[in-house]
């Protein structure tokens, strides 16, 4: 049979949006099939009955867990449990505690930093208690690694030691603590009173306030399938996506010129901005054109009032891209081969106004 490949994004219907992506492709006759992110525990069994159905097994040759967040991890336990699993692919923090130790001040044991890692990323201590029962061995997906046809473009190993420093949940003094929360008071008030105004087509604005630390550990892994440029994102920010564009030359990517893409976090407008997007993806066009010539999907939930953003769904469409979110849906890209009731999802209705 000829190369192929499927990506299925699933749709993670709770109050909160969730990643779940079941993806199978065949490079030379050899099928490969992976799993990127599982959604909440109940996302787990959707995969594997999902996987089963449309691709025909249980075996799993790679599982990735992009970032430590409940809404990706949690799902991986059925997973693991279940299914043959050939390789676990996570990134653990508390590995990390004796080469971080002298950067806090609060932590003056290596064990006790290890613990207080492993408390507050309990999410994935679990996955890596399952996998360590079941022989499954797990291997860190920093920059230049190879997971099948993908290559990992971040995080690099550096800045995710800087990441597990700088995050909230490992405050280095009491200060910080009290500063975090202040962010955080002032990030739900400009929540509450976020406005929407109308805008020209083209006319883009995203806040200069970050994601989380966390949320910048993201995997970002890239492969290309059948002539098509893949970029998954998990949730990373604009630190891990331009981190991504440099190191884009080493892993051979031309940027632009991404074909399938995963819009970061739900359609989060604190993950991307205007030079990122025009790196990735191309630079604005001057009229709204007549077809597309890539796709994007967004992982978000009808229930979630926050994801995605008016702003960055403008953003998409600005260069020319196809818009879908999962939305209670399932959503398949794919190329070379065919999938029976599964049909187009029509083009996105353009917002005439984006938040302010």
């Amino acid at each position: 049979m000829a190369d192929y490949f499927e990506i299925d994004f699933l749709g993670v219907e709770t109050e909160k949006s969730g990643d779940a992506i079941a993806l199978r492709y065949s490079i030379n006759g050899q099928t490969g099939i992976h799993v990127v992110d599982g959604g909440y525990i109940e996302t787990g069994d959707q995969l594997i009955d999902h996987i089963k159905t449309f691709y025909g097994t249980t075996v799993i040759d790679h599982v990735v867990l992009t970032h430590p967040d409940r809404d990706h991890a949690n799902g991986l336990r059925k997973i693991l449990e279940t299914c043959t699993v050939r390789n676990l692919w996570m990134n653990r923090p508390w590995l990390y505690a004796s080469q971080i130790i002298d950067r806090f001040e609060t932590y003056q044991s290596i064990d006790a930093l290890e613990r207080k890692l492993r408390s507050v990323y309990d999410a994935s201590v679990k996955l890596e208690e399952i996998a360590i029962r079941k022989n499954i061995p797990i291997f860190a997906p920093f920059q230049g690694s190879s997971i099948g046809p993908f290559t990992v473009l971040a995080p690099s190993f550096d800045r995710y030691l800087d990441l597990i420093v700088e995050s909230d949940k490992t405050p280095q003094a009491a200060e910080l603590n009290s500063l975090d929360s202040t962010f955080n008071s002032l990030s739900r008030l400009l929540k509450a009173a976020t406005q929407y105004i109308k805008s020209v087509w083209g006319n883009e604005y995203f806040p200069p306030s970050p994601t989380s630390r966390e949320n910048e550990m993201s995997v970002v892994q890239t492969a290309l399938l059948n002539d098509r440029r893949i970029l998954l994102t998990g949730d990373a920010g604009r630190e891990a996506l331009q981190e991504s564009i440099n190191y884009a030359p080493q892993a051979g990517l031309t940027l632009p010129g991404i074909d399938n893409f995963q819009v970061p976090h739900h359609g989060g407008r604190h993950n991307v901005s205007t030079e990122i997007l025009d790196n990735l993806l191309g630079p604005r066009l001057a009229t709204r054109p007549a077809t597309y010539t890539w796709n994007a999907v967004c992982s978000s939930a009808k229930a979630d009032e926050d994801h995605p953003r008016k702003s960055v769904i403008r953003a998409i469409l600005h260069r020319g891209g196809h818009w879908a979110a999962t939305e209670g849906q399932s959503i398949r890209m794919g190329a070379g081969i065919t999938r029976e009731g599964w049909t187009p999802i029509p083009q996105a209705d353009y917002p005439e106004e984006q938040e302010q």
